[in-house]
């Protein structure tokens, strides 16, 4: 699975005008099951993103996790982050999961957060969506659970 982190102040998701996902202070995670992701790839994953040490301790340090600040998370799907632009100038979304299993991953993600302890807004799988954000920092984070040994 990939996901695209950023530390955020507030995020919000709607869909057709209407807000359907809203945090304050934390995380929103843009997140894409990938063909070939093993079955425990969603769990491993939140684990990890649970507690990535990104938000600033007393000294201004990165030293502290979502979890640590009692932060949340808004996890939104976005399949666009397979995109495959090595040739031509259409990107190709072909090592992207297939629709009913990257929906799975990316709702056992969403709970697999929960139960680590993290209040979770979802975005809606394969809706046209509108984010906003207000970035702190910017901290804006690239992970991919393929990546980890």
């Amino acid at each position: 699975m990939r996901a695209l982190i950023q530390r955020v102040l507030e995020a919000e998701v709607k869909v057709g005008g209407e807000a359907i996902g809203r945090i304050g202070h934390g995380l929103l995670v843009l997140v894409c099951a990938m063909r070939g992701d093993p079955d425990d790839a969603a769990e491993k994953l939140a684990s990890r993103i649970a507690r990535l040490r990104i938000f600033r301790d007393e000294a201004g340090k990165m030293n502290r996790s979502v979890q640590d600040i009692g932060g949340s998370v808004l996890v939104v799907s976005q399949f666009t982050l397979a995109a495959d632009t090595r040739t031509g100038n259409r990107p190709g979304f072909s090592s992207a999961e297939v629709p009913e299993r990257g929906e799975a991953l990316y709702l056992r993600f969403a709970e697999a957060l929960r139960t680590l302890g993290l209040p979770v807004e979802t975005g809606s799988f394969g809706a046209d969506m509108q984010v906003s954000l207000i970035n702190d920092g910017p901290v804006t984070i690239w992970m991919d659970s393929a990546d980890r040994a």
